[in-house]
């Protein structure tokens, strides 16, 4: 029904991060390595991994732990993590690229593309009033969960794997506030942009982002949902822990229908390329603006409206732009977004000033009931942010 999308497939001539760091590491990073090892360890997260990007090349990188626990398979530069929501940010950039083709416009209504949408009861007048931006930007009044029901038992799908059982949940749902009035984090409304792409392109989302965002940027061990063959064994398994112990998250799994809010998964190599093109700058290689033009970036890290702590971004000046969350920590004014699905979670940061970016994974979803603050990965991602801010970040300014 779907291709794999794998963009190791494709030929792929254009490099544009150095795959392995360039010594010697910035200052503070030996002290960032030394208190992400501790952190990792102290809270029982099974592997991860770290890279730092500068001026669009990766300059220090560091691994923890283990990709499979049973097998002693260590973490390496190679492994590959499930990404989640970031994937929401590929979506955005693929309708930025149709928008700037003319194929549509962000204003445009969502029923224009996704007629289906009319059967969604809308309380404060026409569905007509939902538009692509207010997609985006989680405007639109759209629940949370893409799949309210299940999704707890082993013989459940991991997500629904067909449009028609999305469609059959239309007229049971309603938006919960007017179009374009607050936010409200959304995963149902990124299907509805990833369905509008492939209405306006006539391919699969996973070959669309692949022929137009993966395989010009060199992504080329990038893919969706389930690994091809000789990717397989480079794959991470995840794992859930909780005061009970540990348990194995299902492993290469399939997103299903909901593949354009959450279905990516790559090498930190890859995804530091990805950073490189997001954040641009001086010598910025052709390709890049082959994909979306600078200025079309940079109108995605506009702020939309004023979103909520802990629902998609994080602290308490955090607001969302077009698909990306715009946030303040330590005086820096940061892009980022983060991703948690199946046992991992993922984030990365980008400060554009000084074109200083770091992305890291987690395999293991750590929670517990003891404590001030049950979800431990979270908060470890939390420590670790605000530990390169100090470290390495404040230095680069």
């Amino acid at each position: 029904m779907k291709y794999l999308a794998v963009a190791a497939m494709m030929v792929l001539p254009v490099v544009l991060v150095r795959a392995q760091p360039s010594p010697p590491p910035p200052p503070g990073w030996e002290e960032v390595v030394r208190f992400y090892e501790q952190r990792v360890r102290d809270a029982g997260i099974v592997g991860s991994s770290l890279v730092l990007v500068r001026d669009g090349r990766v300059v220090a990188s560091h691994q923890v732990g283990y990709q499979d626990l049973d097998a002693k398979r260590p973490v390496t530069p190679e492994t590959i993590f499930h990404w989640g929501s970031i994937t929401k940010t590929l979506t955005g950039i693929a309708i930025m690229q149709l928008r700037d083709r003319k194929r549509l416009s962000l204003d445009d209504a969502a029923v224009k593309y996704v007629p289906e949408l009319r059967q969604v009861h809308n309380p404060f007048g026409d569905m007509s009033q939902v538009t692509l931006r207010q997609l985006m930007s989680h405007t639109a009044g759209f629940r949370a969960p893409t799949w309210p029901w299940g999704g707890d038992q082993d013989w459940h799908p991991f997500e629904p794997t067909r449009w028609e059982q999305v469609v059959a949940m239309f007229p049971y749902t309603t938006l919960l506030f007017p179009p374009g009035s607050k936010y409200s984090y959304s995963n149902p409304g990124v299907i509805f942009l990833g369905r509008t792409i492939e209405a306006l392109s006539g391919d699969d989302y996973e070959m669309y982002v692949t022929k137009n965002i993966l395989a010009p940027l060199g992504m080329s061990h990038t893919f969706f949902d389930r690994a091809p063959y000789h990717l397989l064994p480079r794959r991470s398994h995840s794992y859930y822990r909780d005061d009970e112990g540990l348990q194995e998250g299902r492993f290469d799994f399939d997103t299903g229908i909901t593949v354009s809010n959450g279905g990516l998964n790559a090498p930190l190599g890859d995804m530091a390329k990805y950073l490189a093109f997001l954040m641009g700058g001086p010598g910025q290689p052709e390709a890049h603006e082959g994909v979306l033009a600078r200025a079309s970036l940079e109108e995605m890290f506009r702020p939309v409206a004023r979103a909520s702590d802990g629902e998609g971004g994080t602290g308490q000046e955090v607001q969302i732009g077009l698909s990306f969350f715009l946030e303040r920590h330590q005086g820096l004014d940061l892009v980022a977004h983060s991703g948690s699905q199946g046992g991992f979670l993922s984030h990365f940061y980008l400060h554009l000033p000084t074109r200083t970016g770091f992305v890291v994974a987690y395999n293991t979803e750590v929670t517990t009931k003891k404590g001030a603050n049950p979800e431990v990965t979270r908060q470890v991602d939390a420590e670790l942010r605000d530990e390169i801010l100090k470290r390495v970040f404040s230095r680069a300014r």
